[in-house]
């Protein structure tokens, strides 16, 4: 079964044009991304016999530890090659938009690390993970937060320009703790508990594999040649090398990531 029922497919399908993966690239490449998601799945504290739902799953490789932890999870991702690996974990992963989900009160959590920030109608995904949870249930995430990348971003887009690819949007929503919790507000949830957490991250293969993993869609979308599409890479690298790049050649990501959690609580469903 390629989706489930309450997610619109028509929707995930144009999802965000900037989001596009390689499999293998992201299981190898961004293996740190998972990897580096212990201290927000500490926060999401699952429990046996909990409904959850992992909400822009990836490969799966947290979505298996939450089921490690005996609850019962489902993973919804807008990539068919991601769910295709993290379907080979044993994991019910459907393919899907976070921003279309049509769950009414089926989970006791919803989790995500590192994916919402791709979801561009933040609001959208707000209103549908309250919807998806039951009185009472909690949404914990972490995402890229105000100023992730700013670095990368500002190289990028300068090296773009210089070859008129000019008013590019680089496809990301990297809000502050004070917009996120209007947004989460907004969508009727209380209690709203977060934080920007600068996080240099180091990039164990270099700048080089980063950007054609995490911007190959942003340059297939702008329809940047192959050929020249290395030479923006190239270029970018050499921008970034002075501020990203030690003395021993070891490049780092400057991220800063948000992390939050919220309820859905009663008192909230009295407001609505």
């Amino acid at each position: 079964m390629d989706s489930v029922g309450p997610i619109d497919r028509e929707r995930s399908r144009a999802g965000n044009p900037t989001s596009a993966w390689s499999a293998k690239n992201y299981t190898e490449i961004g293996s740190f991304v998972p990897a580096l998601g212990s201290a927000v799945l500490d926060l999401l504290n699952p429990q046996p016999g909990e409904r959850i739902l992992d909400l822009g799953c990836g490969d799966g490789a947290l979505t298996l530890r939450i089921a490690q932890a005996g609850a019962q999870v489902i993973g919804v991702d807008a990539s068919a090659d991601l769910v295709t690996v993290a379907r080979g974990r044993g994991l019910e992963v459907h393919l899907g938009s976070g921003e279309k989900l049509g769950f009414a009160e089926e989970f006791d959590a919803v989790f995500s690390n590192a994916a919402l920030h791709w979801m561009l109608d933040a609001e959208s995904v707000a209103q549908g993970v309250f919807a998806a949870l039951r009185p009472g249930g909690r949404f914990v995430a972490e995402m890229g937060g105000f100023a992730n990348i700013a670095a990368i971003a500002t190289a990028l887009r300068a090296v773009m320009q210089a070859h008129d690819y000019v008013d590019v949007d680089p496809g990301q929503f990297y809000p502050t703790v004070e917009q996120y919790e209007q947004i989460a507000t907004a969508a009727g949830f209380a209690e709203f508990h977060g934080e920007l957490i600068p996080r240099p991250t180091p990039l164990a293969t270099g700048m080089v594999d980063w950007l054609r993993t995490f911007r190959q869609g942003l340059l297939d979308h702008q329809g940047v040649p192959p050929d020249e599409q290395e030479q923006i890479i190239d270029e970018t690298v050499e921008l970034l090398r002075p501020a990203l790049c030690d003395f021993a050649g070891n490049w780092q990501a400057d991220y800063v990531r948000l992390r939050f959690s919220v309820i859905k609580s009663t008192k909230s469903l009295e407001l609505q």
